[in-house]
């Protein structure tokens, strides 16, 4: 039986009729841009995440730049974040004109280390973007005590939904930062059928700067008040995600129930372990991501099999030759680059059946009963 890593049809199989009636209204209303379907997502999503304050944009990436320009960082400016995560954290920090700080993550749940980013900061710090990875929120309240007075950006790409508690008190992931960022690409728990994003924050004036900065500086039409971009939410993507967003709970939960059977599936085979969740931390399980040290061959092994999986991520940032101008070396973040080594995620969408999670437990105990 054949497991692939994601099955977007399985879901979309679910909500197919909900899906479909609410972009016929958006096509019946011709309302294809900034239309009441965008600001109902963003109330929502605000809700959801505990904030006062919500901004659609085009993209995960382009939430990230806006949040990076809201907050005023510009050339010669620093931001220390993680090298184990997805380009566009650090791709964006560049394209603001700023230059990367890496600092090394922790070994068990693959986020920045608050102690390490306390070391980092320097006078040309303007922020630090703490990456909540494959579903976990990173320490956002350490991070931000570490931080020392910079502003943080939670790069909450993978984490719609997840929560921490902080001092007896349930935190979601976006809401304890200066700027919390998501992103709606399809593989996403809440994915629309196609890019998306959205930033949210407590501040109202930071709320004004992002309205202005997603259509071109201004929120009067043809009057701008600095050059923005032009980064809307699609209101076909609004109302996708609109029409998803009341599945998300239980999807997640889901994610969580397949994540527990992996758990104890595995949990006679030494050689591989399985992800570590934070007691404060509810995590969503964006990716289900092991860690082997023959990676290679239980690559082939799963390939042979039928069984979807992914290495999420197998070059760190610092090593990247678009970063070479940085100066880091080899070595030189090494928890970041065993990760890199070792990481591999199995299917774990909330689509499984019994028969298919037997499949893959069955294809990786295989490999190491041999």
């Amino acid at each position: 039986m054949a497991v692939p890593l994601l099955d977007l049809k399985a879901q979309h199989a679910t909500i197919r009729d909900d899906v479909v009636a609410a972009l016929m209204h958006v096509v019946d209303q011709q309302t294809f841009i900034l239309g009441e379907e965008v600001g109902q997502l963003e109330c929502q999503v605000a809700g959801l995440s505990q904030s006062r304050f919500a901004v659609g944009c085009a993209n995960g990436t382009d939430a990230l730049l806006l949040a990076l320009r809201a907050l005023g960082v510009g050339a010669g400016d620093e931001v220390v974040t993680t090298p184990f995560t997805f380009f566009a954290t650090a791709g964006a920090v560049h394209n603001q004109g700023a230059r990367p700080v890496f600092v090394d993550i922790e070994p068990r749940t693959f986020n920045i280390a608050p102690e390490q980013v306390a070391a980092a900061i320097g006078p040309k710090t303007k922020a630090v973007i703490a990456v909540d990875l494959f579903g976990q929120m990173a320490a956002i309240e350490q991070i931000t005590a570490a931080a020392g007075g910079v502003p943080v950006i939670e790069d909450a790409a993978q984490s719609i939904g997840a929560s921490r508690v902080i001092d007896g008190r349930t935190v979601m992931a976006g809401e304890a930062a200066a700027i919390g960022t998501f992103s709606f690409f399809p593989s996403k728990n809440l994915g629309g059928y196609g890019d998306g994003g959205m930033m949210v924050t407590q501040d109202e004036a930071l709320f004004e700067t992002l309205m202005k900065l997603r259509t071109h500086g201004g929120r009067r039409t043809y009057f701008h008040e600095m050059v923005g971009y032009n980064s809307r939410l699609d209101t076909l993507q609004a109302a996708v995600l609109k029409a998803k967003l009341p599945h998300l709970a239980g999807w997640s939960a889901a994610r969580r129930k397949n994540a527990a059977f992996y758990d104890a599936a595995f949990a006679d085979v030494p050689e591989v372990t399985t992800p570590w969740v934070e007691p404060s931390n509810t995590s969503i399980y964006n990716q289900y991501t092991i860690r082997v040290s023959d990676r290679d061959g239980l690559q082939a092994h799963l390939k042979a099999r039928g069984i979807g999986h992914s290495v999420y991520y197998p070059l760190a940032l610092h090593l990247q030759p678009c970063f070479a101008y940085l100066g880091y070396r080899e070595g030189q973040f090494p928890e970041s680059e065993r990760a890199s080594r070792e990481v591999l995620s199995l299917p774990i969408y909330p689509e499984l059946t019994a028969a298919q999670l037997d499949e893959v437990v069955s294809a990786v105990r295989s490999y190491y009963a041999r």
